[in-house]
């Protein structure tokens, strides 16, 4: 019996996601960019770009999320 699509835990989700990385052999840190990427981007589109509460969001300085973004190239 299959989980319905709201019933998967995030664990599930992205074990299921990690297994398609692996099978392409994408190397650990690329995965981690990729990762931090989209997580940076997502974060960032739901506080509308506002920096400070961005890293607030993410537990993270504001000088380091700027420096994140600059260095994974994030507009």
């Amino acid at each position: 019996m299959q989980k319905k699509p709201d019933q998967i835990t995030i664990h599930e989700r992205m074990e299921t996601l990690i297994k398609e990385m692996i099978e392409k052999e994408l190397p650990l840190k690329d995965a981690l960019r990729e990762f931090e990427k989209i997580y940076i981007e997502t974060a960032k589109t739901k506080h509308r770009g506002n920096k400070t509460k961005t890293a607030q969001a993410l537990g993270i300085h504001r000088n380091t999320l700027h420096n994140l973004i600059n260095v994974l190239k994030i507009e």
